[in-house]
């Protein structure tokens, strides 16, 4: 990697985040459809204008827009409204480290649906040392209050600690499914389409049909009055959208998927970092500890090869 595509990555670890961060602002004064929405609304429309810029034009087949439209449901609008949701109750940062698992659980399924993707003993010690982690982070936010004491003391939308909190924690993994089930699918749907058109019609699909969703379970809808509020939808749409996209999509050209990865150690350092010091959120020793096994889980799956299959006619 050259220093460019280390300053690519570096910008796309901040990027995403500090998204966390915004989302748990953003969550104090609207709800989760409601601030997806208008951050899809914001981020599909810089995409639109650097497409015009671009002069790239929209397929003209619905074979390239069905893929690309699922995509925007499974990658798009389902996690980041599970994650706005999740973190009502659940802190910033333990909801950066727990979406940056997505390769464990990446692992499960590919072993499951793609040939030549078999677990072996060295990944199954690093997807239980990093399932070891997300349990005890977990039992960090549901076993006693997760406050936002200290740092900008702000209000909390649900009582957080119990059932809040549990519920809280399997939005999140559910979001981190969700995102690990777009990753295997990912090829088939950008195949013949370029990243950045790929990008916008993801985007603008997730924006419709969240903005179905805030129109149904969160009418009225509100317009946030608070400036803050607008400064973290503003940020989420342009940089943690748009902006995060073309980066990805550019590393992923240029260095390949496996060392785009090395993000997701950026993610929840970032994450948990800006959650701590600006947020005032806590930082124990279940944190440390926890972050430290999902991302050494990480690192292990992601340095041993996959299993051959040993049943050639399975997919």
């Amino acid at each position: 990697m050259r220093p460019r595509h280390w300053a690519a990555l570096f910008t796309l670890g901040a990027l995403w985040g500090s998204s966390y961060f915004w989302i748990k602002i953003g969550i104090q004064e609207i709800g989760p459809f409601t601030l997806v929405a208008f951050r899809l609304l914001i981020g599909a429309a810089a995409l639109g204008l650097v497409l015009l810029v671009r002069r790239q034009a929209l397929p003209r087949r619905w074979e390239n827009w069905v893929p690309l439209a699922v995509m925007g449901i499974t990658n798009t609008a389902l996690p980041f409204v599970l994650i706005s949701w999740g973190e009502q109750t659940v802190d910033s940062a333990v909801a950066s480290v727990l979406t940056g698992g997505v390769p464990l659980f990446v692992l499960i399924l590919s072993h499951f649906l793609i040939r030549d993707e078999r677990i072996t003993l060295p990944r199954l010690a690093g997807l239980l040392l990093g399932f070891g982690g997300v349990v005890l982070l977990a039992v960090r936010e549901t076993g006693e209050a997760a406050g936002l004491e200290g740092g900008l003391r702000l209000a909390a939308v649900a009582a957080p600690g119990g059932v809040g909190s549990t519920l809280g924690i399997v939005a999140l993994v559910a979001a981190v499914i969700s995102y690990a089930w777009s990753a295997i699918h990912a090829r088939r749907a950008l195949r013949g389409v370029s990243p950045l058109v790929a990008a916008f019609i993801m985007v603008l699909v997730a924006d419709a049909v969240t903005w179905l969703g805030a129109a149904v379970l969160e009418s009225p809808i509100h317009i946030p009055q608070v400036q803050l509020t607008w400064i973290a939808v503003v940020w989420l749409g342009v940089f943690g959208s748009c902006a995060a996209y073309l980066v990805y999509f550019y590393l992923i050209g240029s260095v390949g998927p496996t060392r785009t990865a090395l993000v997701a150690y950026l993610i929840a350092l970032i994450g948990v970092a800006l959650g701590v010091i600006v947020l005032g959120e806590r930082l124990d020793w279940r944190l440390a500890v926890g972050s430290i096994l999902v991302l050494g889980g990480i690192a292990v799956v992601s340095r041993f090869p996959a299993g051959k299959s040993a049943a050639p006619g399975s997919s």
